[in-house]
């Protein structure tokens, strides 16, 4: 498949009139072609609108034709081999091993979609019975989830692939019945069209309406925001910066009618240290930990940046194993030009808050790009006072936490922001002190891990990779596992609608064979 540089906008590839962008190699700096030439308001009109005019007839397709669907767009990313991986490869400067599983990932999440479609629960089918002889009667009532609307998807840029173009979001609004206009990132241009692609073609051989999916290119600003704010779109999902995230809400809720935006935004996702656990085995915790933090150049989004523990021996013992274990780690080559800078932005930050010293960095960099980890350490009190420490350093680097006691230490998670995650290493003689610190926690984090490590998210029905703000916009959802589609429906209540008129999911006999809640009772009656 070859690479244009057009965007896709329903069944054609279009060439935009505006700014031309380019993919960048950035293990070498190298531009990568061809062109590709952005799009703007008029652009964005012409899919959105084609959306709006594909929705109804896109909501109301049986089930397992939306999974076929699904199941064919991850068949056809599968098939385009090595050249998904390489062009993937050179826009991001990832490890190839690393991509071919993230295009796993990738195509299984659309294949867990379907299977969340043929199982039919996200309808959530729900029948009340007519009560007439009751006083006062009741009605006979019926409720079903129905599509929210066509979808605005920005892909990430830690991921090109499984928060991209044919990513989590896009899997999941599709499986709910919305349309979606994906914004290519910047920095996956090429990765991003031959995904697309995949996805266009898919539409036509499926014979949907071509508004099912477009996808848009702009440079700056100026394009997002017109996709946010036109009327069409009924939801934005996004992966990124905080203030990526908010000015996108901020667009969504200043519209005449505003529309939610699910945004995964910022997490240090903190990793609390008990004194069991560190005594009999802090310093290969340190070992694991410094290999997570590393992981990915850091680009992950549940990054441990945050290490709390109680002072004493055994994390001296801790502290010294995890600076030796940086000291040893190379540089390696992040994501964008512009990572890479924020990155050597925040660790300098970092550097000038009194209080807060640095103890390990890894090897320098031999390269353009290239991130140095970096271990910093602090006091509970002086954590506590300067919430600077807080800001997540998007990148190999953590913050190490002395707490006197376990409970300055849950003093502190008190004081934490909204996290993706948090994770506990204990040993049964730890586990009082947890039970005190665990509702903390539940009140952080969408995850809550024990002796583990946050980076890896399984896509699975129990996953929750969400949390209180800043972590995303919106703790009650998850852009991750089967519950994600639920950010796209709403539920509808049909009241004394005739037989002959009431959805398949909701008639009599259940001709669909789903389970329902029918008079308070689950079944498949």
């Amino acid at each position: 498949m070859q690479i244009t540089g057009d965007m896709l906008i329903g069944a054609q590839a279009v060439r935009g009139n505006d700014a031309v962008l380019q993919a960048i190699n950035p293990a070498t700096g190298e531009v990568l072609g061809p062109d590709f030439h952005g799009g703007g308001a008029f652009e964005v009109d012409r899919a959105c609108t084609l959306a709006e005019q594909a929705f109804d007839t896109f909501r109301a397709l049986a089930p397992q034709r939306r999974a076929a669907f699904l199941e064919r767009i991850a068949d056809g990313i599968e098939a385009l081999g090595d050249t998904l991986i390489t062009r993937a490869h050179q826009e991001s400067g990832l490890p190839v091993a690393r991509l071919q599983g993230e295009r796993g990932r990738t195509a299984n999440q659309l294949r867990l979609f379907a299977s969340v479609l043929r199982d039919g629960r996200w309808q959530q089918a729900t029948l009340d019975s007519a009560l007439p002889h009751r006083t006062p009667p009741r009605p006979d009532l019926r409720m079903q989830n129905i599509a929210l609307g066509p979808v605005a998807v920005f892909g990430a840029s830690n991921f090109p692939l499984a928060f991209s173009v044919a990513g989590g979001d896009t899997a999941s609004a599709l499986a709910a019945g919305c349309p979606v206009v994906a914004k290519a990132h910047p920095a996956h241009l090429g990765t991003s069209e031959l995904v697309g692609r995949v996805i266009q073609q898919a539409v036509a051989q499926e014979g949907l309406p071509e508004g099912v999916f477009s996808m848009v290119v702009g440079a700056g600003n100026e394009i997002g925001t017109a996709l946010v704010a036109h009327p069409a779109i009924q939801a934005v999902g996004f992966t990124g910066s905080r203030a990526g995230g908010l000015a996108l809400t901020r667009v969504a809720q200043q519209r005449p009618q505003p529309i939610p935006v699910y945004a995964e935004m910022s997490s240090i996702n903190p990793v609390f240290l008990m004194p069991a656990a560190l005594r009999a085995r802090g310093e290969q915790i340190a070992r694991d930990l410094v290999d997570s933090l590393v992981l990915g150049v850091g680009q992950f989004c549940t990054n441990p940046g945050l290490v709390l523990a109680v002072d004493g021996p055994a994390l001296d013992a801790f502290r010294d194993a995890a600076a030796a274990a940086v000291g040893v780690k190379p540089a390696a080559t992040m994501l964008t030009p512009g990572i890479h800078a924020a990155y050597e932005k925040g660790v300098a930050g970092f550097g000038e808050i009194n209080g807060l010293h640095r103890i390990a960095c890894g090897v320098a960099a031999t390269g353009p790009n290239q991130a140095c980890p970096a271990l910093f350490e602090t006091t509970a009190a002086q954590f506590i006072a300067d919430h600077r420490m807080q800001a997540e350093v998007f990148g190999p680097s953590s913050v190490l936490v002395r707490c006197r006691d376990a409970g300055e230490m849950a003093a502190l998670a008190r004081q934490l922001e909204g996290q993706l995650t948090a994770t506990v290493h204990a040993d049964p003689d730890d586990y009082e002190a947890v039970a005190g610190l665990l509702p903390v926690l539940e009140r952080k984090a969408g995850r809550v891990l024990f002796n583990g490590y946050p980076t890896g998210v399984e896509v699975s029905y129990a996953m929750v990779h969400g949390g209180p703000f800043p972590a995303t916009s919106d703790s009650r959802t998850t852009s991750v596992g089967a519950a994600a589609i639920a950010r796209f429906l709403r539920p509808v209540c049909y009241q004394n609608v005739p037989a002959e008129l009431l959805p398949q999911a909701l008639q009599d006999g259940n001709p669909l064979g789903l389970w329902r809640l029918v008079d308070g009772e689950l079944g498949r009656a």
